[in-house]
């Protein structure tokens, strides 16, 4: 895609708050050279965003000679983002101050049988409006909302395009989310929001090539390529959960057989317990939460089950991850989302076992395999920057508006396609 003027400076105003985020207080001469920007340019990027009110004078610092610099550091109360994560059983909701600092949570459960569009948008308002109310935050002082939704998003148009769990195809979420939330949204994928917590506040930050593998009830691979967000050509890439493991393997929601998530996303997990013990008091049917946890708790007390559905679920999943291992040669591998932080260590030291059994010796040997360590929701907090960026591409274009006004199609009301650098 062409990139206009508009475009690269949007991009440069993200690199510029990005850093200082990163690193508050700081100067204009140590962003320069974090950003590989001139210094005349980051001391206008940096003029932007004090007229912005998004960043704030902090003085001076301490020089052994010439002239002081000045420092300049995030104005956390200048503005609240709210980063959404939509899963296949709940609805979770954070929101943030401009630092990216946890302010106030809400979630909303999902039950099986309100998996309707309409059904979810209900959800995401009411977690939305949970959130505000709990942050005691003015309304008026939210720059956006940033909404992931599991499956392949259109984000120009804010629309699902296809999300195998749901059934769904072609669903307009940005516009049922209009009619519900009075603030500017911004529509993605969980595999690019947990690439980009991770590119900024997690393992993959500094590293220049990542693969982020999300476990939840479904799974992908999120990745980072040359220090930067990898969407590919129509924002479909790391759809890893859907190719194919075992030939002619379980029935999986795309249509396929055998893919690597029914075998690995919670369902599988599931699955693998109850072939194992049809009657193990860990397995709760109609709860994958519950079974999850139960697990995680039973195998972190050497329960042989338990730690025998977790080695199974690792041989597999350490199949797949040393296909990313030879396929991408990344600098690390991060295992994300509320299934690896429950099964946490016992999960982790199985799948470095398996990988090592698949990869290549020379790939391998300069892959780091770890656990997020993100504190808070690793999706919640990426869909937040893409409202960052969001509002950082309306700032001084147009005046602030109240929920999504333009045309579906409209660029005036979504983020950048500039992508989000490391």
């Amino acid at each position: 895609m062409k990139r206009t003027s508009r475009d690269i400076r949007t991009a440069n105003r993200y690199e510029v708050l990005r850093q200082i985020i990163a690193g508050s207080p700081t100067s204009r001469q140590e962003l320069a050279a974090a950003t590989g920007l001139s210094l005349a340019t980051v001391a206008t990027l940096v003029g932007e965003l004090l007229d912005l009110r998004m960043i704030t004078e902090v003085g001076f610092e301490d020089s052994a000679g010439g002239r002081p610099r000045g420092l300049v550091a995030v104005h956390p109360s200048g503005g609240a983002l709210i980063g959404v994560d939509i899963a296949e059983t709940y609805v979770h909701a954070e929101l943030f101050d401009l630092a990216l600092n946890v302010v106030a949570r809400a979630e909303e459960d999902l039950r099986p049988d309100e998996s309707r569009p309409e059904q979810v948008a209900g959800r995401v308002a009411a977690a939305v409006g949970s959130v505000v109310d709990r942050a005691g935050a003015d309304a008026s002082r939210v720059l956006g909302v940033g909404v992931s939704v599991p499956g392949q998003v259109d984000r120009d148009r804010g629309v699902v395009e296809y999300a195998a769990n749901w059934d769904w195809h072609d669903v307009p979420l940005l516009d049922l989310l209009a009619g519900r939330i009075p603030h500017p949204l911004y529509l993605d994928n969980p595999l690019r929001a947990c690439v980009v917590a991770e590119l900024w506040f997690g393992a993959a930050r500094g590293r220049e090539d990542a693969v982020v593998v999300n476990l939840g009830t479904g799974v992908g691979a999120g990745l980072a390529l040359g220090g930067g967000l990898h969407r590919g050509v129509s924002n479909s890439a790391g759809e890893w959960g859907h190719t194919t493991l075992v030939l002619d393997g379980r029935p999986c929601h795309c249509g396929n057989r055998g893919c690597v998530e029914t075998y690995v996303g919670a369902p599988g997990i599931m699955r693998h317990l109850r072939e194992r013990e049809p009657g193990s008091p860990l397995l709760h049917p109609d709860d994958q939460t519950a079974t999850v946890d139960a697990l995680a708790r039973a195998a972190a007390a050497g329960d042989p089950v338990a730690l025998g559905v977790v080695r199974e679920t690792a041989r597999y999943l350490g199949a797949g991850i040393a296909d990313l291992v030879n396929l991408l040669n990344p600098e690390v591998v991060v295992l994300s989302s509320w299934v690896a932080s429950r099964l946490g260590e016992p999960l982790l030291g199985e799948v470095r076992e398996a990988v090592a059994r698949h990869a290549l010796r020379r790939p391998l040997a300069a892959t780091e395999i770890v656990l997020s360590p993100i504190p808070t929701d690793p999706v919640s907090l990426g869909a937040a920057t893409f409202a960052l960026e969001g509002a950082l591409r309306s700032a001084g274009r147009r005046p602030a508006t109240t929920g999504r006004t333009a045309p579906a199609g409209s660029r005036a009301a979504e983020p950048s396609q500039t992508g989000i650098t490391g």
